[in-house]
């Protein structure tokens, strides 16, 4: 059995808080609720996986502390790469259905919530993360799922290069993200462009 988050670790729901700089929209510090410790132990626990994405994707903007607890949780990129890479066979030829798709959209939300946080981000993109979305963006299908897939992934990448961080510049550079995108131009539909 994996060792992940417990009861004695998760902060309680009456005020405990992440770290002093986990804020909330208003300023305050944001309280992580206990239940969101357990939905992310969830994860990585094949079938709980697909209702613990569903929730935390919902709640991922409530709590800006939830990207550290998702990178440092036991096994839980890992399980979110495996969401990922479980699709690739799908791609083609088309065989993704929209169910895989949203499941597949809200770990990439997840990993959104990692590559924006200033805590993470780095780690995230040292673990050259963002490679694993390049198959989503060089899909050439149409169809609504696949452009949801792509969508979302360019979420991901453009949580990163919001932060205007030169490592992020290079590193994207240094890898095939502009012809993708280019050819994401030229082929999806406009709300994608």
């Amino acid at each position: 059995m994996h060792q992940g988050l417990n009861e004695k670790s998760a902060p309680r729901e009456t005020g405990a808080l992440l770290s002093d700089n986990t804020t909330g929209t208003q300023g305050k510090k944001a309280a992580i609720p206990s239940h969101l410790y357990k939905l992310v132990n969830d994860l990585v626990e094949v079938d709980k996986r697909d209702s613990a994405l569903l929730e935390l994707s919902k709640k991922r903007e409530d709590f800006p502390g939830l990207a550290p607890i998702l990178w440092n949780s036991f096994g839980t990129i890992a399980a979110l790469l495996q969401e990922i890479v479980s699709i690739y066979p799908l791609l083609s030829p088309a065989r993704l259905t929209s169910e895989l798709s949203n499941r597949c959209c809200n770990a990439l939300a997840l990993l959104q919530c990692v590559a924006s946080h200033p805590d993470t981000r780095s780690a995230f993109l040292n673990a050259h993360i963002p490679l694993y979305l390049y198959p989503f963006l060089n899909t050439v299908y149409t169809y609504r799922q696949y452009e949801y897939l792509r969508l979302t992934s360019l979420g991901v990448i453009g949580a990163l290069v919001k932060m205007d961080d030169s490592d992020v510049i290079t590193f994207l550079l240094q890898t095939q993200i502009i012809p993708l995108c280019l050819r994401i131009m030229v082929l999806s539909r406009s709300q994608i462009r």
